[in-house]
């Protein structure tokens, strides 16, 4: 790792019956409101779904699908992935100011968030609860290759693991490298190999062999 902005910790053992504070808090307040039949949590639960799982990562799945196709559209994202991100229709709150990393060959990048969880909703949607976890905020920066394993991704030692801390004033999307047997695929097509995960940087996009 040579470089990182703000961490996060990382956990993948949760507890379903086990509630932080500020979840007892939220859980006894979505009670109070069920009862008085002023909401449904089947509703919300399905919208919270969609954002997180559907709507949000799509959108910067579609980025980067544009970018590996569109040599100029990814220049621009370099440059500025504010105004790129924006001309496609992307934009709002925790995406005011985006930067977009490219993995290499050489190079994997990973983005974390150390104080909180600053994340770009307008292209990924909500974050997951991992990301938010103080021990992804904290081995993310001090193991980064240690929590990739722990996701399954595996990298060689001759990679070199750079670590971006988003912030309130700067959030990131990871550009991972197109896989290499997508020849010929529309760009829906490779957006379809986008996971949520591979912007991130916890994981890769998927092979071409899924879409076959």
């Amino acid at each position: 790792m040579s470089e990182h902005h703000h961490g996060h910790d990382h956990d993948h053992h949760h507890h379903d019956n086990h509630f932080t504070d500020m979840e007892a808090r939220v859980k006894a307040l979505e009670t109070v409101l069920t009862e008085k039949g002023l909401i449904d949590p089947a509703a919300i639960d399905a919208i919270v779904e969609t954002y997180e799982t559907k709507i949000g990562p799509r959108n910067g799945a579609r980025v980067v699908a544009k970018a590996w196709v569109d040599p100029d559209f990814a220049e621009w994202l370099k440059r500025d992935a504010t105004e790129a991100i924006a001309s496609l229709g992307y934009t709002g709150r925790q995406g005011e100011h985006m930067r977009a990393v490219f993995n290499t060959a050489e190079t994997h990048n990973l983005v974390v968030c150390t104080l909180c969880s600053c994340y770009p909703w307008s292209v990924l949607g909500l974050p997951p609860v991992w990301y938010k976890a103080p021990p992804y905020r904290s081995r993310a920066v001090i193991d980064p290759r240690g929590v990739l394993q722990e996701f399954g991704l595996i990298l060689p030692e001759t990679t070199r693991i750079r670590v971006w801390d988003s912030t309130a004033e700067l959030r990131y999307l990871v550009i991972p490298e197109r896989p290499a047997d997508t020849d010929g695929f529309s760009e829906e097509e490779l957006a379809g190999l986008v996971t949520r995960d591979a912007m991130i940087g916890t994981g890769l996009a998927l092979s071409g062999e899924t879409l076959r």
